[in-house]
């Protein structure tokens, strides 16, 4: 387990694994620090869920909470959606750990994996009920947030997922933008949290095929 680098979090990888032994093996309870240089997974359990482990670093959700600074006007988010690797859609839910004076230090995160239950349902549902039933009530609405969570297993890819989705409805090739669809995406990925990610000005610099002094430009030409 790598050394973790503030104290107030210690405390919180016990309850790590008390949850996910208390919760089951379809909650993944994961413990980020948001202290470290790389913000990364210090604690997990049930990782098999999101197929994450020690070391891998935040999601495009947790970054856009951080960069939105959700954690201003709640303690915590209550399901919303999230993708495993292997197509399970996961009910997430975020509890933020401030230190005294109100920063974020720390992310205590649960992921639940529900596909057993939904199949369940579904098969109880086809039992009691005509399917002309299941068409119309097909089970429980998804709970979502401005973005759908996922679970990279490094910082390369969730910088390439943020960008991808950022990207995703483009008609014009990236290297045919102008300045100011430029300058949109700029804002697009700003507000996902990607800029605070190490490396990630050299890497959409390079996306663009600019410099990194022309992102900076961009960045400060959007805050000011």
């Amino acid at each position: 387990m790598k050394k973790i680098t503030s104290n107030m979090l210690q405390p919180y990888i016990v309850l790590t694994e008390f949850l996910g032994k208390a919760l089951g093996p379809d909650y993944e309870v994961a413990l980020h620090d948001l202290t470290s240089k790389h913000q990364s997974l210090i604690a997990i359990a049930n990782g098999h869920i999101s197929g994450r482990k020690i070391g891998s670093p935040l999601t495009n959700a947790a970054l856009h909470m951080l960069s939105t600074k959700a954690y201003e006007t709640g303690n915590y988010l209550c399901n919303y959606s999230g993708i495993a690797e292997n197509g399970h859609m996961l009910r997430s839910s975020t509890m933020f750990i401030r230190d005294p004076a109100g920063t974020p230090v720390g992310l205590l995160c649960i992921n639940f994996d529900d596909s057993r239950f939904q199949e369940l349902h579904e098969k109880l549902l086809a039992v009691v009920h005509p399917n002309d039933f299941l068409k119309e009530y097909p089970g429980m609405a998804a709970h979502t947030m401005p973005v759908t969570e996922n679970f990279p297993m490094d910082i390369p890819s969730l910088m390439q997922k943020i960008f991808d989705d950022a990207t995703l409805s483009l008609n014009t090739p990236i290297n045919r933008l102008n300045q100011e669809e430029r300058k949109d995406i700029i804002v697009q990925l700003n507000e996902q949290g990607l800029f605070q990610l190490k490396g990630a000005i050299s890497f959409v610099a390079k996306k663009f095929s600019c410099s990194t002094a022309t992102i900076y430009r961009y960045l400060s030409e959007i805050s000011s």
